[in-house]
């Protein structure tokens, strides 16, 4: 299978593309593509890797994915197993700079888009009222055809160009798209790690995957995600933490063992680290929302 680059369909009679996913689970292969992706995640859970970015996706979720920066939407394990149960659905908008003619955007009235356009290289999040106004337009403008759904399209990407309510989900956008083969490395490791985290993986191990000696892998990985490998689990099993934390029959030494640290001092240290709460006052914090 090619990891990279990935194509997205298109017809002949439409400038950008509007893609509904609704399968057991997303495709979970590391790829990058020259459009500007729009997702919506309507149903399903899982972790989105972005570049350096690692965090988690839950239904009403907006990303914003600029052009060529890898990414995957990986849903939790239990999409894998439970085959009737659990759907993965999302509703994603696909369009590339010169969608509509390659001067559109240095018209000028659209030259508010090109801000817009940079900063979805470091990836966006779509939060507070914009969020809920973002989801009635992507799921209205499927049902639109023709001069109807481009102005409907026009409409969500003015209000994607407002600054409020958006979270940058990495501090710099990366420097370069990642060569096909470097990507299916990659991609063999986040999925590795993705698989295998609840339990003690050996440097050693890890670079075996990557066919390296341990040091070269080191180098390699920090290269290419801007984070040690160690980092990178680390990350993962957090994110995984806390959701164990949401359930109130698990306690803390539970949830710190079943997400893959072997030390509960570690684990506390690591958690407050990453989130800037303890474990304990993650869980009373998430009980208040409910």
């Amino acid at each position: 299978m090619r990891v990279l680059p990935f194509k997205i369909p298109k017809t002949e009679d439409a400038s950008f593309v509007i893609q509904i996913d609704k399968e057991k689970y997303f495709y979970d292969t590391l790829h990058q593509h020259p459009e500007i992706q729009v997702t919506l995640i309507v149903q399903s859970t899982g972790t989105l890797i972005l570049g350096d970015y690692i965090g988690s996706f839950k239904p009403g979720d907006i990303f914003v994915i600029g052009a060529d920066v890898p990414h995957v939407f990986r849903n939790d394990q239990i999409y894998y197993e439970q085959y009737d149960q659990e759907k993965a659905h999302a509703i994603s908008l696909f369009f590339e700079r010169e969608s509509f003619g390659p001067d559109f955007f240095d018209l000028p009235e659209t030259k508010e888009v090109q801000s817009f356009l940079t900063s979805s290289l470091k990836g966006l999040y779509i939060t507070g009222a914009k969020r809920d106004e973002l989801e009635l337009r992507i799921l209205s403008i499927q049902k639109e055809k023709g001069l109807n759904r481009m102005i409907r399209f026009l409409e969500l990407l003015k209000l994607l160009c407002t600054p409020e309510d958006v979270e940058y989900l990495m501090h710099e956008a990366p420097e370069k798209s990642v060569k096909e083969t470097e990507a299916q490395r990659l991609n063999t490791i986040f999925q590795f790690t993705m698989k295998e985290f609840g339990r003690p993986i050996p440097l050693n191990e890890v670079a075996r995957l990557a066919n390296m000696a341990p040091a070269a892998f080191c180098r390699y990985f920090k290269q290419h995600t801007r984070k040690t490998y160690v980092q990178f689990l680390t990350e993962i099993r957090i994110k995984e933490a806390c959701k164990l934390l949401t359930n109130q029959d698990l306690s803390i030494a539970e949830v710190c063992y079943q997400s893959g640290f072997s030390n509960l001092s570690n684990f506390n240290r690591k958690f407050k680290d990453l989130t800037g709460f303890t474990p304990r006052d993650y869980r009373k914090g998430y009980e208040l929302q409910k």
